[in-house]
């Protein structure tokens, strides 16, 4: 497609600066949302906890991208932390959905991040979009964070939720954690390792993103997730394979537990969750495998 004025929230994290580097590159001119006053004409100001948005400036993009949130594992869970997280989500997108329902010249489509935390423990079962939410916190936070972007579906705007998996990345997210402790030597399963990661390659996330925009097709929840999900001794096997180094050092499940907290869950979780629809929509992955993604991610390419 010819070139586009998107808008971006979430611009300065790791999947919102893969993204707008990639449409620049192809000659989109991208938007950045900011939460202080704009000061240049690709900046947008808006105040998602307060559900501010510069709507009138939004006027023109064909898509908005709305990748804004505090982060699921930055913190432990604490009740406070579990508001933030609520608020930082619900309300942000709300703040865009509203503002996208009211422009005189709506986007083509509106693609909200979300997560595939929407599943809930799936255990061995593989799932896909047809699946039910799951329970605890998560789950219902999905839920909620997807229903809060009603007012621009009402308003006849295209809404796709980009459920994403875990993003294997070295520069951000929980895998850029992962990859100094590997790198040290001392990397290792967590718990069990039998439990499920569905993983993705940054390089995938950003070109589904970009298909999401593109597919006219495609509205709803879209698992972005690599075709194989992988137990976490499985991961563990390749990163350390990758990076040759031994990953001998596993850490407890009652570990996790004490320092995490409620958090651990999601960790020793398992979810296998498929990317159907987006395979479905003729997508395809460049970086497939776990070893492809790892590989790709510590600069070694394919």
């Amino acid at each position: 497609m010819g070139p586009m004025r998107i808008a971006i929230t979430g611009s300065t994290g790791l999947i919102g600066t893969a993204l707008a580097h990639s449409l620049r590159a192809d000659g989109h001119e991208v938007v950045r949302l900011v939460r202080r006053p704009a000061r240049t004409a690709d900046e947008v100001e808006w105040d998602p906890l307060r559900q501010r948005v510069d709507a009138h400036r939004l006027n023109g993009c064909e898509a908005v991208v709305h990748l804004a949130g505090a982060g699921i594992g930055d913190r432990r869970w604490t009740e406070a932390y579990k508001k933030e997280l609520r608020d930082s989500r619900i309300l942000g997108t709300a703040a865009i959905a509203e503002a996208v329902a009211t422009l005189d010249q709506p986007p083509r489509v509106l693609v909200c991040g979300s997560a595939i935390g929407f599943y809930g423990e799936t255990g061995d079962r593989k799932v896909d979009e047809s699946a039910p939410p799951g329970d605890g916190f998560l789950p219902s936070l999905c839920v909620d964070w997807e229903e809060a972007a009603r007012p621009a579906e009402e308003a006849g705007v295209r809404t796709v939720f980009a459920r994403t998996g875990l993003v294997v990345a070295r520069g951000g997210g929980s895998w850029g954690r992962l990859f100094p402790l590997f790198r040290a030597g001392l990397g290792g399963r967590l718990g069990s390792g039998r439990q499920y990661w569905s993983f993705i390659a940054l390089h995938d996330e950003v070109a589904a993103l970009r298909h999401l925009i593109d597919t006219e097709t495609l509205e709803g929840p879209v698992n972005l997730t690599a075709p194989e999900p992988v137990t976490n001794r499985e991961i563990t096997a390749t990163m350390g394979r990758v990076l040759n180094r031994a990953t001998p050092f596993p850490v407890p499940a009652v570990a996790l537990r004490v320092v995490l907290g409620e958090l651990s869950a999601e960790v020793l979780g398992s979810q296998r969750v498929l990317p159907a629809r987006l395979l479905e929509s003729g997508f395809r992955f460049a970086f497939p495998t776990i070893e492809d993604a790892v590989r790709c991610a510590s600069g070694g390419g394919r």
